[in-house]
């Protein structure tokens, strides 16, 4: 078999396409399958005009069984194509995600998260018999429950949501306007997801120049999405007319300026720098003196990496909490060194020094 070349689309039928791919190839996977809605008839607004809703050839199944048999067929491609750090995004709504989160489950894949994508601006409920349908479950899963170096760049979410923990409810819009691609003043096609949705998860649980399989690629928002965030993808659409409006669609795509490709990066990324190493490489040497920002607190470094002040003795941490008579302090914001200059910084400063210097 040979490795699927990346940022390309494949026009065909998905699982004998994951078929021919070789193992592990892929960082992500998006999934965007259909959703079996198993609509009956038209749907008519009150004015009496009609609803175009998703009612094409491939959202039709006989049956439920039917539905499970396809379904369990790409999950388990999907799930030999992800690399072992690698992890698997899948949409749906209330026809669709419980039986595709049984299966994920069934296979061995571990779920991280549910989403929920609350929409605002949904289609509202015509026949007034039901709540109006304002949400979407994503289903964010590793390769199984030993996956333990997935990529999440927590940091970065944070950042996107102006400093605090993203949260698992997302508020975002539908696909409308001049985002939304058309074909004679028609929907080039009926489930074109928000750029700010892929935006979001790629951001996410990506890293520049990974590669990402999106099976169901229809007018290829996640190719058009990676493209512009500085990844690869490979997508799969057996639609020839979805095909053709993807590729288009990337082709005018821009990519990022490489300079801004990068994400805020999380610190628990970074390399372990005891504090010791400081003494060790010769940063600091036995007998120098620490400061607090003030000036008010003088500690001494000993040779073991620990400090002492008076009669007490410890780790930068355990000593800067001691004289604060606080449970705990992060000792490498507290503590300060003179540089050459005579200017007072954090002891912060020489761990970054080593880290730039192990990279």
């Amino acid at each position: 078999m040979i490795k699927p070349a990346k940022d390309r689309l494949i026009v065909g039928d998905c699982i004998d396409e994951m078929q021919a791919m070789p193992a592990e190839s892929f960082d992500a996977i998006f999934a965007d399958p259909p959703y079996n809605l198993q609509l009956k008839g038209e749907l008519l607004r009150p004015d009496n005009t009609r609803v175009d809703g998703v009612d094409d050839d491939w959202d039709q199944f006989a049956n439920f069984h039917d539905y499970d048999i396809f379904s369990k067929k790409w999950l388990t491609e999907a799930r030999r194509l992800l690399k072992p750090s690698g992890s698997l995004w899948g949409i749906g709504s209330y026809h669709n995600i419980y039986r595709i989160g049984c299966i994920i489950q069934n296979l061995g894949f571990w779920i991280l998260n549910d989403i929920v994508w609350r929409k605002t601006n949904p289609m509202p409920n015509f026949r007034g018999r039901r709540f109006t349908n304002a949400h979407e479950t994503l289903i964010w899963c590793t390769k199984s429950k030993n996956s333990k170096k997935y990529t999440f760049n927590y940091q970065a979410m944070k950042e996107l949501n102006e400093g605090l923990q993203m949260r698992s409810d997302w508020v975002l819009p539908i696909c409308t306007g001049s985002e939304r691609l058309k074909v004679n003043g028609q929907k080039a096609h009926p489930t074109q997801k928000p750029e700010a949705l892929i935006h979001r998860i790629i951001l996410a649980s990506t890293n520049p120049n990974d590669i990402i399989l999106d099976p169901f690629f229809g007018s290829g928002t996640t190719g058009a999405v990676a493209k512009r965030l500085g990844r690869h993808w490979v997508g799969i659409e057996r639609d020839k007319n979805y095909a053709k409006i993807a590729k288009e669609r990337i082709r005018l795509t821009e990519k990022i300026d490489t300079n801004f490709i990068l994400t805020t990066q999380s610190k628990k990324s970074d390399p372990r720098i005891p504090f010791g190493s400081l003494v060790e490489r010769g940063f600091l040497s036995p007998g120098d003196t620490l400061y607090d920002r003030m000036k008010r607190v003088r500690a001494k470094v000993r040779p073991d990496g620990s400090l002492t002040l008076g009669p007490v003795s410890g780790s930068i941490h355990r000593m800067g909490a001691h004289v604060q008579k606080s449970s705990s302090c992060n000792g490498w914001t507290f503590w300060h060194f003179t540089n050459e200059s005579g200017e007072l910084r954090p002891i912060d400063d020489l761990r970054n020094i080593i880290r730039k210097t192990s990279n």
